[in-house]
């Protein structure tokens, strides 16, 4: 463990208050791009001049056209999406809760700038209450989130912050081992299912929470007393239950409403090439293989839309197989590791790798004691990605030093996938930062439990 003791009020407050300052931070390097003089849509002028060339491009802002927001037309209602893959009317490419705050950002706007801050101030208030809790959870570590250099970057980049609060949240509330397993776990549970409503990603979460519950939480102490059998079935469907009710209660009413402008969102990820735009190792590692002659292009997405589900679930039974070794070994099934190396394994194989993924991982990076040094260098990866790319096309744009720009984005893009690969064993085994009160094992039990101060 980092440290032995709970955060105290003081630390706690620097960990929020410095988050807060980060967030100013951040929506000024974004707002560069923003501001009068506006065309007749009320797109910034300035905006395509200097988007790539001074890595101030956000998708909040770029999304203000193209997706009927600027119209204030209520998502997926009225929409669809054409055979070529284009989005129409009010349709946005994202799970329902992260369209209804897209339209609600917008409300009162009438520009992108305007736009840029209604989100910047929407979403602000998520990234301070990760904060408080990481703070809870790991102490001083949890200023990795709060001035970090991917906050900076990314807080307003796209709408990721309500999705890795109901992560954070999640394990948070787990903590709580005065409330009952099954209850407590049930709440967890319907945080992953807005966290799948929000970015879809938490819901994996959502299995190894429920090995957790069936096998009685940390020790086994928690089993009911009247079980019969060694498992809780009857507590992991009741978690499983929460979270499919969950979504099903989120999802329904636009489903009704909009059945075509719905199912829109996931055809249109479905249906996105793994190209230049998407960072993956399948465009940089996979697309060289093919030739560039007619139905190169076909062929390539044709097997990536293949390879790449395949390998995202692979790497999802293998981190629940190794957690269920984990517990065979310990006692204790490691439902927060499993969820990190969860994480991982999609963020390596998915075709698209935007860079404000780092978001997702960064809690991960708080609570586990992985190396800082295996930190800093995923966190320097990370900047040739969310930085390099930008001025990667600002290069190709412009005919600049196109080779050099190249070679940064490839650094971060493999820099990353090997320490992705890193990370997902490493959660696995190490221990967490944090107070000696545990989640998934005794305070001295071996590595790979994680410890919480949020008592």
């Amino acid at each position: 463990m980092r440290t032995g003791a709970p955060a105290g009020r003081k630390t706690i407050a620097l960990i929020v208050a410095s988050c807060g300052l980060t967030l100013l931070l951040a929506y000024f390097n974004k707002a560069r791009c923003a501001g009068a003089p506006f065309d007749g849509y009320g797109r910034s002028l300035i905006f395509d001049k200097i988007k790539d060339s001074r890595f101030c491009y956000s998708d909040i802002q770029y999304l203000w056209l193209g997706r009927d927001i600027n119209n204030h037309v209520f998502p997926y209602i009225d929409g669809g999406i054409t055979s070529g893959g284009a989005l129409t009317g009010g349709t946005v490419e994202y799970p329902v809760l992260s369209g209804a705050l897209m339209w609600l950002g917008a409300t009162g706007a009438h520009n992108d700038a305007q736009f840029l801050l209604n989100s910047a101030l929407l979403l602000a208030p998520f990234a301070l209450l990760t904060a408080w809790m990481l703070g809870r959870l790991a102490g001083r570590a949890a200023l990795l989130w709060s001035i970090g250099s991917p906050l900076v970057l990314y807080a307003f980049h796209n709408w990721e912050l309500p999705v890795v609060l109901t992560s954070v949240g999640a394990i948070f509330l787990m903590t709580f081992e005065r409330i009952p397993l099954r209850r407590r776990a049930i709440g967890a549970a319907i945080l992953l299912a807005l966290g799948f409503c929000l970015k879809l990603y938490p819901g994996a979460f959502v299995i190894p929470l429920l090995l957790y519950v069936a096998t009685g939480g940390v020790g086994g102490r928690e089993l009911p007393e009247k079980l019969k059998g060694r498992f809780d079935i009857r507590g992991a469907i009741a978690v499983a239950g929460a979270a499919s009710a969950t979504v099903i209660a989120v999802n329904l009413p636009f489903v009704l409403a909009g059945f075509d402008g719905w199912r829109a969102s996931f055809t249109f990820q479905q249906k996105r090439e793994a190209d230049i735009t998407t960072n993956s190792i399948w465009y940089w590692g996979l697309r060289p293989m093919f030739a560039d002659d007619a139905g190169s292009d076909e062929a390539y997405n044709h097997a990536v839309a293949i390879a790449s589900p395949l390998l995202v679930f692979g790497a999802f039974a293998l981190a629940v197989w190794l957690g269920w070794r984990r517990f065979q070994s310990v006692g204790t099934y490691p439902w927060v590791a499993v969820s990190g190396a969860m994480l991982c394994g999609f963020m390596l194989f998915h075709k698209v790798h935007s860079p404000q993924y780092t978001l997702w991982l960064l809690p991960f990076l708080v609570l586990f004691a992985v190396p800082w040094t295996s930190v800093l260098a995923y966190l320097v990866a990370d900047a040739a990605i969310g930085i390099g790319v930008f001025l990667y096309f600002h290069s190709l744009a412009t005919n600049g030093a196109v080779d050099l720009m190249e070679n940064i984005v490839q650094f971060g893009v493999w820099g990353q996938a090997i320490l992705l690969v890193f990370f997902f064993f490493a959660f696995l085994r190490v221990r967490t930062r944090g107070a000696p009160r545990s989640v998934e094992g005794e305070s001295a039990a071996p590595q790979g439990d994680l410890v919480a101060s949020a008592h």
